[in-house]
């Protein structure tokens, strides 16, 4: 399911900024950037992000400025220092007056993040932590909203294939009663040339094998059972996703068998339709948390 969530305070003289966004995924893959001087954070808002969201890509960004103008890196002295002198041997003393410092700034080891103290450390946990909760709470509010209008929707698809699932039943009983008419007349027709007439039983034992074999109601029943199911679930408010899915994997079985079992053009027509709504039901399900 797709969200945002922002949130933004400014506490010691460090403006925090957090964006939490979600995409589609029937995973949950959390992606965390950082500011250098907050990485060691990452376990912490790995494990709260995982703790409130169960699925989708999940990306996690956390900006921090400081306004109080003490910078949040330091310049390694003895590094640059140490380049100079290599730069000066290699290409004269004199070269140190044309040597373009932003460019040196750039070098591996010049530049590195100013560790806060352990101290600094834990008011910067307490704020980025609570400031990411935040951001949270408003994406999966935003979520919820989504959450709502697909359930809506899921329970309208159950409504249609329960619709369908009648017009089978109804149709079931109609589909036994011609098949014994059209073999009753077949068999009297291959039967008049030589004036001899079918054994009762015998017609009676070929229906009702015919009956057994195309015989849905078991499957017609399953299937409206797992409706019912679904539908519930689409109504309660937990983490119902994997359960969502489970059941529409069902009913896609259910589906199937009663494709595979009925030898009518109408029923499996029917049955048809049956199986794109649940496809297109398990193609949902894989957003909802």
């Amino acid at each position: 399911m797709t969200g945002f969530g922002h949130a933004a305070v400014e506490a010691d003289g460090i403006d925090y900024n957090v964006e939490v966004k979600t995409v589609n995924n029937r995973y949950l893959k959390a992606y965390v950037r950082l500011p250098d001087v907050a990485a060691f954070l990452e376990s912490d808002v790995d494990k709260l992000l995982r703790s409130r969201i169960c699925r989708g890509t999940v990306n996690y960004t956390l900006g921090m400025k400081n306004v109080s103008g003490k910078p949040l890196i330091r310049i390694d002295e003895n590094v640059l220092g140490q380049y100079l002198e290599a730069l000066g041997k290699a290409a004269g003393q004199d070269s140190r007056r044309n040597i373009d410092l932003s460019g040196l700034l750039t070098l591996p080891g010049v530049i590195e993040p100013d560790q806060p103290d352990t101290d600094e450390a834990e008011k910067i946990r307490k704020v980025v932590l609570e400031l990411s909760a935040k951001a949270i709470d408003q994406l999966k509010e935003m979520r919820s909203e989504e959450g709502q209008n697909l359930a809506d929707d899921l329970i309208g698809n159950c409504g249609i294939i329960a619709e369908k699932l009648e017009l089978i039943g109804t149709r079931c009983p109609v589909v036994i009663d011609e098949y014994h008419k059209k073999l009753e007349s077949r068999i009297n027709e291959l039967l008049a040339g030589a004036k001899l007439e079918i054994d009762a039983d015998i017609l009676a034992r070929e229906l009702a094998v015919y009956a057994e074999r195309c015989d849905i109601a078991e499957e017609i029943t399953r299937l409206r059972s797992h409706i019912e199911q679904f539908a519930n679930y689409c109504r309660k408010n937990d983490n119902a996703g994997r359960r969502l899915d489970f059941i529409a994997q069902e009913m896609l079985r259910e589906a199937n068998t009663i494709t595979s079992k009925s030898s009518d053009a109408q029923i499996s027509e029917w049955a048809i339709d049956v199986k794109c709504i649940v496809d297109r039901i398990k193609e949902q399900v894989q957003n909802i948390e």
